[in-house]
């Protein structure tokens, strides 16, 4: 019996939703903290694309520096554990730039460690109860479909 494996589509997916569950808890802690809603709104739409150049960045940086080398648990770990902080700095910068004020980017930012673990462990969860081969077999009844 072969083991299904995750498809490029399924994480993909994965990928997109979890940007927009990040996205919409950026900005609602962003409209908590500063309590104006134009300004979580830019920290969020701007963060869309800096999270995604930093990721690159970040991903980048660690393929150099592994060189070729197994990835171990530790080093998982890691990689976690800097993108995190490269993520944390992130929003901590966006919400100082857009809010004018350093405390605020702060607050946003380290409230947010906390909102993120457990946004992304429920968003593992989640994806982790849809079968192996589910998405695409929606996939492709939504293409005859339409």
């Amino acid at each position: 019996m072969t083991k299904k494996t995750e498809s490029h589509l399924r994480s993909i997916l994965k990928g997109v939703s979890w940007r927009i569950v990040g996205t919409l808890d950026t900005i609602i802690l962003s409209f908590f903290i500063t309590g104006k809603l134009k300004v979580a709104i830019k920290i969020g739409i701007t963060e869309v694309v800096t999270k995604v150049l930093l990721y690159y960045l970040h991903e980048r940086a660690w393929l150099f520096f592994l060189k070729g080398k197994e990835q171990t648990h530790a080093i998982s770990l890691a990689k976690a554990i800097t993108w995190r902080i490269v993520a944390t700095l992130d929003t901590m910068v966006l919400g100082w730039f857009y809010s004018g004020n350093p405390l605020m980017g702060v607050k946003i930012g380290l409230l947010e460690i906390v909102t993120k673990i457990i946004l992304y462990y429920l968003h593992e969860r989640v994806w982790n109860a849809v079968p192996i081969g589910t998405v695409r077999r929606w996939f492709k009844f939504f293409r005859r479909e339409c």
